[in-house]
């Protein structure tokens, strides 16, 4: 008996070529290659700003894989291609700036319980049992966003969050939301997908307990978003 697999969709697509480029420029950057620090300096730029903004960058969100025809695929029309490719621009920016400065891999593929979904990590933000109405309230305003480039921004102000908290997150499934959140009637998809991540998630308190305090739970100053490390000064 012969099995036939599905062709993947678009978002799947979406979704493995993001996770390509993040593991592959993770790896450069906590290995400390020139090529992908410079790459990760340069990325972080556009973090919060339209693709069109900043022609440098395109070299380094490298669509071609989309336009190849894999077995059983349909090409994909020319509107799929520009929201895979500004899905692709806002997801590796955001890694950028999550990444600056930290010396452990901020991308993490989200599996159950790993709370890497972005509803889960803003709610590994909060205390457990309690919700903190500030934090919730960033992520309800990300759910609202009128556009992407709105969207791109707001993602970007709970990014620089995680960061300080050394939250880490499924850059990649954020892309293929990304790429769905742009179709028509995407957006309620996504608000749902995001709304269960973070009701789902449950932190073990004693994890809490034993874990190194927080820059802010410890009350010294946060200098992740004003200092870098030295091959973060480009």
């Amino acid at each position: 008996m012969t099995t036939v697999t599905a062709p993947a969709t678009a978002r799947k697509r979406v979704t493995d070529l993001a996770s390509a480029h993040l593991a592959a420029l993770q790896r450069g950057y906590l290995d400390d290659q020139p090529h992908a620090v410079a790459a990760l300096a340069r990325l972080r730029r556009g973090a919060g700003r339209e693709a069109g903004q900043l022609p440098d960058l395109w070299t380094l969100t490298d669509t071609g894989p989309l336009h190849a025809t894999p077995d059983g695929a349909r090409p994909l029309s020319e509107s799929e291609l520009v929201r895979a490719e500004d899905a692709l621009h806002v997801a590796l920016t955001l890694y950028a700036l999550h990444q600056q400065s930290r010396r452990t891999g901020m991308y993490q593929a989200d599996r159950p319980g790993s709370g890497r979904g972005l509803g889960a990590a803003v709610r590994r933000m909060m205390k457990p049992s309690e919700i903190d109405e500030p934090v919730h309230k960033r992520l309800v305003r990300a759910g609202t966003a009128p556009d992407l480039t709105v969207l791109a921004q707001r993602l970007r102000d709970i990014v620089v969050l995680l960061r300080r908290e050394d939250i880490a997150l499924d850059h990649a499934l954020l892309a293929g939301q990304l790429y769905t959140w742009q179709r028509p009637g995407g957006a309620d998809l996504v608000r749902r997908e995001w709304g269960r991540s973070f009701h789902a998630w449950h932190e073990n308190p004693n994890d809490r307990a034993t874990a190194p305090a927080s820059a802010a739970e410890a009350g010294s100053p946060d200098t992740t978003s004003t200092t870098d490390t030295d091959k973060d000064a480009s």
